[in-house]
């Protein structure tokens, strides 16, 4: 997570399970749009779908990028 203040104290941003809607895989950061929020990383594996482009994965946010979008940024595919 190159560039990416990581607050201990905040109850807003933190690392999440979810599903990235995304052809590509090679960006660091999502717009929320395109982030589905699941529960755990089982949840995450089990509802992945290539061929949907539907790619599980750990990330970190929602946080406002400068253009005033809310984003989370890829930690790591599973």
């Amino acid at each position: 997570m190159a560039h990416v203040i990581v607050d201990p104290e905040s109850t807003a941003l933190a690392e999440r399970w979810a599903l990235i809607k995304t052809p590509r895989t090679n960006r660091k950061r999502y717009p929320e749009a395109c982030v589905k929020i699941l529960d755990s990383e089982a949840a995450a594996l089990e509802q992945a779908d290539p061929d949907r482009n539907l790619h599980p994965a750990l990330v970190y946010g929602p946080s406002v990028s400068s253009e005033s979008q809310r984003i989370y940024y890829l930690v790591r595919w599973l």
